[in-house]
C-alpha cells in the first residue's frame, strides 16, 4: 500500500513539473510576437506609402 502512495505523489509531482510555465518561454514569445507584429506594420506602411505614391505619379501625368 504504502508504494502505492509513493507511485502516486511521484506522478503527481511529475505532472506538476510538466505544467509549470517558465518564464523566459514567456517573455521570448512575447518578443517574437512583437517582432511579427512590428515587420508586418512596417509591410503595411510601406505598402501604404507605395500606392499614395503612385496615386500622385498618376494624377500628375
Amino acid at each position: 500500500m504504502s508504494s502505492q502512495i509513493k507511485f502516486e505523489n511521484h506522478h503527481n509531482a511529475e505532472v506538476e513539473h510538466q505544467r509549470k510555465v517558465k518564464l523566459t518561454d514567456l517573455l521570448n514569445r512575447l518578443n517574437a510576437e512583437k517582432k511579427r507584429e512590428r515587420n508586418s506594420n512596417i509591410a503595411l506602411s510601406v505598402a501604404a506609402v507605395s500606392a499614395v505614391t503612385v496615386f500622385g505619379i498618376i494624377l500628375s501625368l
